[in-house]
């Protein structure tokens, strides 16, 4: 259907040192990982404005800070599960957490204060990832278990003035996602599908004819995406070892391969220019790099 994309290699950026792997029982997060000795599992990276990159160590619930010398420390560690990020304009970290629901974090104090527990009076089935529009407005998925077996993921809108929308309650396994370049446009990682949806954004709050956008095949499905400033998508494939390129129509641009282990969970544009794509691959406790072809989009926390 289209040539075959261009391969791009990576290389490591940092690596969790090993000071900082747990070697004590993980959190009951892991269950269905079959490793009951995770070290680690590595996610949702951002950036700060000073070029600091924060993610997130799920079962031991941890935020972790890398430089951009690739030192490494911990900013908080707390009883959660905190599974994605994003950085508020305002410098504070918000954590969609499994657990716990939607938290905050002074990067500063290591403080960590819920934002968001439950929605009329219910619990979450299990928060997962989370970005921000350019008016504050955050979206975020609640995956749970869901999948083919439960298709009752929801995705959520927690507006600016505190108002909390459910878009859509339907999907199986709700996971990255990120805004188009216009905001018109909610594009959404569905695991367990092995798709990435559209959800056109109207002005009245909701979504109609949602749609599929992008259909992959083989591993474990697109976990954490980022856009690119053209409106291309980068799509982390966990289980294949792989960050896809797309470009703004859709199209297969670049196969960007993993140089360590298979569990590319997550990603990021950073660097200089904003063309450095960082991954996080979560098997082997590493962050990668690599070098593309169209920087990244600016996000909230740079406005």
């Amino acid at each position: 259907m289209f040539h075959p994309p261009q391969r791009i290699e990576t290389r490591v950026f940092a690596r969790l040192p090993d000071s900082l792997r747990l070697t004590g029982k993980p959190s009951a997060w892991s269950f269905g990982k079959g490793n009951d000795n995770l070290h680690s599992f590595l996610e949702g990276p951002a950036f700060d404005r000073a070029g600091n990159l924060f993610l997130v160590d799920i079962p031991f619930g941890r935020i972790l800070r890398v430089t951009p010398a690739g030192e490494w420390s911990v900013v908080a560690e707390y009883d959660g599960w905190p599974n994605g990020l994003a950085i508020h304009k305002d410098g504070r970290i918000f954590v969609a957490d499994h657990l716990r629901g939607i938290m905050a974090v002074d990067p500063a104090s290591g403080a960590v204060t819920p934002v968001l527990e439950t929605v009329r009076r219910e619990g979450f089935k299990g928060t997962n990832d989370l970005t921000f529009a350019s008016n504050g407005d955050l979206y975020f998925t609640d995956q749970g278990q869901t999948g083919l077996q439960d298709p009752s993921g929801r995705v959520f809108r927690l507006r600016a003035d505190g108002t909390v929308d459910c878009l859509i309650d339907n999907v199986p396994s709700p996971n990255g996602l990120v805004l188009s370049r216009d905001e018109k446009s909610l594009f959404l990682a569905v695991t367990r599908a092995n798709q990435i949806w559209r959800l056109p954004l109207h002005a009245d709050g909701t979504t109609t004819k949602v749609g599929a956008y992008i259909t992959l095949s083989g591993g474990g499905g697109p976990d954490g995406m980022a856009l690119d400033d053209t409106g291309g998508l980068a799509i982390a494939h966990v289980g294949l070892g792989v960050i896809w390129l797309f470009d703004r129509l859709g199209e297969p641009v670049a196969r960007v391969a993993s140089c360590e282990e298979l569990a590319t969970t997550n990603v990021a544009f950073g660097g200089p220019d904003g063309k450095t794509l960082f991954i996080t691959e979560s098997e082997s406790g590493t962050i990668l790099q690599a070098d593309v072809p169209q920087p990244g989009r600016k996000l909230y926390s740079h406005m």
